[in-house]
């Protein structure tokens, strides 16, 4: 059985914490909330649940957002339970509306969601992020190509800024293999 609700109902200015202060709008976690495809990536790990027999799944986002969050950050199973805990921007990140000290789940169950999410449905996910990012950076690709035809027009009459002359010195060629390592190592 799954609950899902669409991540187009969770407000940034309506998450509660017991401080003061509301979430920093630039923080990391908040930037990639909103650039993260939630609900065609539920609907991939979805695909792998039973909808009307079982033990209620544990919400999507919540799953996905804690995957996200323990191979970004390079942490254990627990260690990302943990983090999530005690963090309101990571609470924020998986979809809670409002800070709890509980823990989302148990660290065991990455196991099974391991298990449950397998190469191919990985791939989608992976597919599904990168065109989301694609279509936020293509627009942003226009307004720097109009930079650079403006930086291009200041170099042709002569003035060229230190930026420029540093990005057009260092061209060279990354070669990614062992053996060009020293031999004396």
């Amino acid at each position: 059985m799954v609950k899902y609700t669409s991540t187009k109902q969770l407000s940034f200015e309506a998450f509660k914490t017991p401080f003061q202060r509301g979430l920093d709008p630039k923080n990391r976690w908040i930037r990639l909330a909103e650039m993260i495809p939630w609900d065609a990536l539920a609907k991939i790990y979805m695909e792998k649940l039973c909808i009307d027999f079982g033990r209620p799944a544990i919400k999507p986002r919540v799953v996905i957002g804690a995957m996200i969050i323990k191979h970004k950050k390079s942490l254990s199973d627990e260690a990302t339970i943990e983090e999530i805990r005690e963090n309101p921007y990571l609470q924020y990140f998986i979809g809670n509306e409002e800070f709890s000290h509980e823990r989302p789940f148990d660290p065991s169950l990455f196991v099974t969601l391991r298990k449950r999410i397998g190469e191919q449905e990985f791939n989608e996910m992976s597919q599904a992020f990168i065109d989301k990012v694609e279509a936020i950076e293509r627009p942003q690709k226009r307004k720097s190509s109009k930079t650079k035809s403006e930086k291009t027009q200041v170099e042709d009459q002569g003035v060229c800024s230190s930026e420029t002359e540093t990005r057009s010195q260092n061209r060279g060629k990354l070669i990614l293999d062992a053996s060009v390592a020293p031999q004396d190592i």
